[in-house]
Parts: C-alpha cells; sequence; structure tokens
C-alpha cells in the first residue's frame, strides 16, 4: 500500500513538472489523483482542436496563481485522444470541454471566462468561503498584497451593513475577491470601522488615483454592487477579457499597447500614466481604460485600428452610443486630450466598416454601414430589417421566404430590409448575437427597434406587419387577412 502510495506521489510530481503548474492526468491516475484535490478545474481537449490551442497559454498563466490560492485550486489536464476511458466516463462530447470537481465529484460544468484572469477571478469564487475572514494583521497583509483589486469589509459588530455585504459577496464572488474582519488590530492599523473598502495591488498605484477605494452609500446590496462594478477601477482602469462588465458604460476611450504587469510593469506603467493624465480631467464624463493589444486583437480590428496595430506607440478608439472612434494622430498627451474633446462635440467621424452601397436595390433593400441611416433610419416607412451572415444555414432557408415577403409587401410604405452583419458595423441600437436576428422598426419610433420573434413563413410575416404597421397596410386588413377588391 505503501508503494502504490509512492508511486502515486511520484506519477504526479512527474506531471507537475512535465507540464509546468497544469497538472495532466491519465487514464490510470486520474481517480486517485483527482481526489487530493478540494477543488479542481478539468480541461478535456484535444491537441488539434482550435479552441483548445486558443485556450491553453491562458491555462497555464492562470495555474499558478490558483495553486497558490487559500485554498489552492487545482487545474487539471486530459487529452482525450489518448485517454479516452476518463473521456467517455465524463460524457466528454466536444473540445474543450471544462468542468469543475469537488473533492475527486464532479460538481459543475465550467461557464467562466476563459481567458487567464477571468479564469483565476471565476474559480477563485468557487473556492472556499465567498467572503474570507482575517483574524490576524498577517492574514490582512497577505490578502492586500496580491496582484489584483480585494473587497474588504471592516466590521466592529454585527450591523445591517455586514449582512448586506455578505450577501453581496455570495452573488459577486466570481467576479471579485471578498473578505471581511472584526480584528481589533486590522481594524487600527487600516483605520477603517463598519466600512467596505476596495484595495488596489503595490504594482497598480500612480499619483492620479486613490489606493483604496471606500463605499460611502447605505447596506442596499444594488448600491455596494454598482461601487464595485463602476467606481473601483480608477481614472483609467486595466481591462482585460475577464473584466469586461466594469467597462460597459458609454464614452469609454481605450488604449491599446503590451499592457503586461507580471513582465513589463515599467513600460505598463508608463504609459498608463500619461492616459492618467488626460483621464483626471473627465470624471464621471468619460471612462478611459488601457488594455493589451494582444489580448484585444480583434476588437482592434473591429474598431478601425487594423493598419496600426503594430504600432510601438499605443492606440486609442472611443466608443460612444453614436459609433466608434478610432485616433489618427500618434499617442500623445496632448493629442489624446484633442481626438477626446473632438468626439465629445461632434465634430469627428465615426468609422464604420462597410460593404459598397448597391448600386440598385431590389424589393429586398440591401442595407450596408453607409447607407443604412439613410435608408433605415431617415426613411418615413416601417421598417423589418434582417441581420444575416452568409454562411448561416437558418438564413439560407429564409432568403426565398424573406424575398416573397418582400415581393407581395413592395407597394406597401413598409421596407423589408437585410444586413449582412459580417462585413458591416451593426448599429449599437441593436443586438445582434446569432443570426438570423430580426428587428421591427416603426417609423415613429425607430429608435427603439422591437426585436421579432415570431414565425418564419411569409404569412407569419404579413400577419404581424399587418397588426403591427404603423398607418395600417392597404392590402392586408390588420388581422393578416388580404383584403377584398371592394375594400381596397
Amino acid at each position: 500500500m505503501i508503494w502504490v502510495q509512492a508511486a502515486l506521489v511520484a506519477s504526479f510530481l512527474a506531471f507537475a513538472s512535465a507540464g509546468g503548474a497544469v497538472l495532466e492526468y491519465t487514464d490510470g491516475n486520474f481517480d486517485d489523483l483527482i481526489q487530493t484535490h478540494d477543488i479542481a478545474l478539468v480541461k478535456f481537449y484535444a491537441p488539434w482542436c482550435g479552441h483548445c490551442k486558443k485556450i491553453a497559454p491562458e491555462y497555464e498563466r492562470a495555474a499558478p496563481k490558483l495553486a497558490s490560492n487559500d485554498p489552492p485550486v487545482a487545474l487539471v489536464k486530459v487529452d482525450c485522444t489518448t485517454e479516452k476511458t476518463v473521456c467517455d466516463k465524463f460524457g466528454v462530447k466536444g473540445f474543450p470541454t471544462l468542468k469543475i470537481f469537488r473533492n475527486g465529484v464532479p460538481a459543475q460544468d465550467y461557464d467562466g471566462p476563459r481567458d487567464a484572469d477571468g479564469i483565476v477571478k471565476f474559480m477563485r469564487g468557487q473556492s472556499g468561503p465567498s467572503s474570507k475572514e482575517l483574524k490576524t494583521v498577517a492574514e490582512f497583509e497577505k490578502f492586500t498584497g496580491g496582484d489584483e483589486n480585494v473587497v474588504i469589509g471592516f466590521f466592529e459588530s454585527e450591523s445591517k451593513l455586514k449582512d448586506s455585504y455578505l450577501k453581496v459577496a455570495d452573488t459577486e464572488r466570481d467576479r471579485f475577491s471578498f473578505a471581511h474582519t472584526s480584528n481589533k488590530d486590522i481594524i487600527k492599523k487600516a483605520g477603517y470601522s463598519d466600512d467596505v473598502v476596495v484595495f488596489v495591488p503595490k504594482k497598480l498605484h500612480n499619483k492620479f488615483d486613490t489606493n483604496e477605494f471606500k463605499y460611502d452609500g447605505n447596506y442596499d446590496t444594488d448600491k455596494i454592487k454598482n461601487f464595485l462594478v463602476h467606481e473601483t477601477v480608477g481614472f483609467a482602469g486595466i481591462r482585460t477579457q475577464g473584466n469586461l462588465f466594469q467597462f460597459e458604460q458609454k464614452p469609454i476611450v481605450i488604449v491599446y499597447y503590451n499592457v503586461d504587469y507580471v513582465k513589463d510593469p515599467k513600460g505598463s506603467n508608463y504609459w498608463r500614466n500619461r492616459v492618467l493624465k488626460v483621464a483626471q480631467n473627465y470624471k464621471r464624463k468619460v471612462q478611459f481604460a488601457v488594455s493589451n493589444k494582444e489580448e484585444f486583437s480583434s476588437e482592434i480590428e473591429t474598431n478601425g485600428l487594423g493598419e496600426r496595430k503594430d504600432s510601438d506607440k499605443p492606440i486609442v478608439a472611443i466608443l460612444t452610443n453614436e459609433g466608434k472612434y478610432p485616433m489618427d494622430q500618434e499617442f500623445s498627451v496632448d493629442n489624446l486630450q484633442q481626438f477626446v474633446d473632438e468626439v465629445l462635440a461632434g465634430n469627428a467621424e465615426p468609422y464604420m466598416k462597410s460593404e459598397p452601397i448597391p448600386d440598385e436595390q431590389g424589393d429586398v433593400k440591401v442595407a450596408v454601414g453607409k447607407n443604412f441611416k439613410e435608408l433605415i433610419m431617415d426613411a418615413d416607412k416601417d421598417v423589418l430589417i434582417e441581420f444575416y451572415a452568409p454562411w448561416c444555414g437558418h438564413c439560407k432557408s429564409l432568403a426565398p421566404k424573406y424575398e416573397e415577403l418582400a415581393e407581395k409587401l413592395n407597394k406597401e410604405d413598409v421596407i423589408i430590409a437585410k444586413m449582412d452583419a459580417t462585413a458591416n458595423d451593426v448599429p449599437p441600437m441593436f443586438e445582434v448575437r446569432g443570426f438570423p436576428t430580426l428587428f421591427w422598426l416603426p417609423k415613429n419610433a425607430k429608435s427603439n427597434p422591437i426585436p421579432y420573434n415570431g414565425g418564419r413563413e411569409v404569412k407569419d410575416f404579413v400577419s404581424f406587419i399587418s397588426k403591427h404597421s404603423t398607418d395600417g397596410l392597404k392590402g392586408f386588413s390588420r388581422d393578416g387577412k388580404k383584403k377584398k377588391k371592394t375594400e381596397l
């Protein structure tokens, strides 16, 4: 028995050393080794899988941080092309499949972020209590001495604020690291009492921001959540794939460069300080953020900065409700300030990804980025618009029915339109997450598009349009029935 345990330990160490902090398990040792972890995230993958290759470096980056977590969280990987017994046992059908195990038993599928920071935050939230109790000054210093913002509640006694704080910790544990304390020595050292405070890691300290964000509201849980999400990133927060929820307000100025506080903290601070110098002038008016160019490479293309992505200086895009504004000038403090002012004053032209405007239009009107306003928004007609992708099977099935609908209604004051959402920028007011997505725009309320969720046969569309058209249709009654000649 001792020999078997020794063999397992040796096997464990061999895989740990061979794969870095990520542990690689096999059919022969999975069942025994997975039981040694209170909590583990297991990635079932195939070496040829594109999505697996994409997540691999993020998984490796997250592993050492989680291994040193209190309590530790193990990141494990299993190659399903060779370890088929384990993969079949846990019903792996696609790659990568990620599952959370607790004490050797699969507890739930992992549905969190796929970037390193996001994985770390999500899995920290799954381990231990939602809020860690700090009992000594040493524990306080260790908790605040890490690489990320942490939230601490200081409570000398029981209170409504403490109750609310712990409730927030329960619901937000996937997004923030929480702790609380009633220890007199910690309270004395920190200088807070019956307070909720976010502590910024030392590596992110700067002369423009406070190093500690103190909540100044009451015990309302929604207000505490709003504080954590919107008021704790500073004048120019570090925006990653894992914390995008903190950077949803517009207008927002995003500055892209090689942000890396692990490999290059000095260079990361050099450019961020220049952004902060401008950002401090727009408090509560404009949100600023810095993001890593590689991490947001596709977003850089989308925001019209593709031709400048190899610049050795930061590149900038401003996102507003009106559109996306890439900065053409070389980065400098003065140029950034001037550009922000131009966009806020409405003196800048938004970037728009667009196909050429069609020379001719058929019954189904083709909208592109450059003609969307004129064709759709400015037209004095109701509009039904389809956002589609050329490769989408459901879109291909809908196409002939959509053409038939447009032909049937070509003499009505209704525009039947479509837009290739992969080749054109979809205006911000439309939320398109899949294809096809359709919206109804009444001619007098086009700023409030209505999602169309009805049937996709011609008669379903006719029935909907007949009922909802602003002025009614000439050829159809409100119930969708064709009018008799005597009614026309």
